[in-house]
């Protein structure tokens, strides 16, 4: 249930309704957007009299939400959600007109490596810097990521070009582990591990949310609900591709979800081209594409020598081919603006 208050509505008079919702036993969301302020019912609303909490004076309208994500829905927060990423001079925003471009190998393999490809992605115009350190593979044989070294190396890098850092986590219990890490990420295989989401759900840091390889939107909306209920509102969504039938490309990348999911929720989403098609010369179009379609920013795969590299070197780009990508969607971002 969401009530929108009228114009006017002074500080004790809203205050005053927010403690009588919760001695009802229901949570109250605050929305302050620049023309109304929303509240969003979240708990047993069915012992809420809809017609005496319209009735109010500071009350302009009451609805029920009849989907089960409530954080994460547009109707609760109208005005879209700006997540900031990093501190200082160096903080990027996400959302909300904010556009960002993640960057970076998909393993940290070196020292040398990661430092090489943050400064040659940085020089391109990516505003955060991606790497993986523990890496979820399909086969226990693959190479599983430098671990707690490879976050080490990310914060090397970090210090070394200022880009805030962004990598995945598998277990709620390496959560201290990633101390220095700016923006979290949760990928496909972990999008309903909800156990994981509840813990995230209690952090302060940024969550990136992947969506699941064959998860529907709904699905994916409520796994961001998990982390929201839990007190983390820092959530971007990131659109990845699902599974399908075809073998051209790694998956599907669904970009009818950027529009469908604008209307649905208030969190940013960004696009992952290089997951989506697996395929290197695909990223550029993909990505061009999901700018058009209305995406927050792009998350793509960049190594220094992605024939050798020790995981999705078949998807990552040179960064020769980075700096071609990021023109080029800087170009279309221009066009959009006008």
């Amino acid at each position: 249930m969401i009530a929108v208050l009228r114009n006017g509505v002074t500080k004790d008079q809203m205050d005053n309704l927010i403690t009588w919702l919760r001695s009802q036993n229901i949570d109250v969301h605050i929305s302050q957007g620049a023309y109304q302020t929303v509240l969003g019912l979240i708990g047993d609303t069915t012992k809420i009299d809809i017609d005496l909490l319209s009735g109010l004076d500071i009350v302009e309208s009451v609805m029920r939400v009849t989907e089960p994500f409530k954080s994460a829905n547009r109707k609760f927060h109208p005005d879209d959600t700006v997540v900031t990423v990093g501190e200082g001079e160096n903080a990027v925003k996400i959302g909300g007109g904010n556009f960002a471009i993640i960057a970076g190998p998909c393993s940290v393999e070196s020292e040398e490596q990661i430092i090489t490809v943050a400064k040659a992605v940085k020089a391109s115009g990516a505003t955060l810097l991606r790497g993986g350190a523990f890496k979820p593979r399909t086969s226990p044989y693959d190479f599983q990521g430098l671990r707690a070294e490879g976050l080490e190396l990310l914060t090397k890098a970090k210090e070394a070009t200022g880009l805030p850092i962004v990598t995945e986590i598998m277990n709620a219990d390496h959560i201290p582990l990633f101390e220095n890490v700016d923006l979290i990420q949760v990928g496909a295989r972990n999008m309903q591990n909800f156990e994981l989401l509840k813990e995230l759900g209690r952090q302060k840091k940024p969550i990136l949310l992947k969506r699941g390889l064959a998860a529907t939107i709904k699905e994916l909306l409520m796994s961001a609900e998990y982390i929201m209920a839990g007190g983390n509102e820092n959530v971007i969504l990131c659109e990845r591709g699902i599974r399908s039938y075809d073998t051209y490309t790694r998956n599907v990348l669904d970009l009818s979800a950027i529009p469908v999911l604008r209307g649905l929720t208030h969190l940013p989403i960004i696009v992952d081209p290089s997951h989506a098609t697996g395929v290197a010369k695909l990223v550029k179009p993909m990505a061009m594409a999901a700018t058009a379609a209305g995406a927050d920013g792009l998350i793509i795969e960049v190594h220094n020598d992605p024939k050798n590299a020790l995981c999705d070197g078949a998807q990552s780009l040179t960064p020769e081919q980075f700096d071609d990508v990021s023109k080029r969607v800087s170009e279309i971002r221009k066009i959009l603006a006008k």
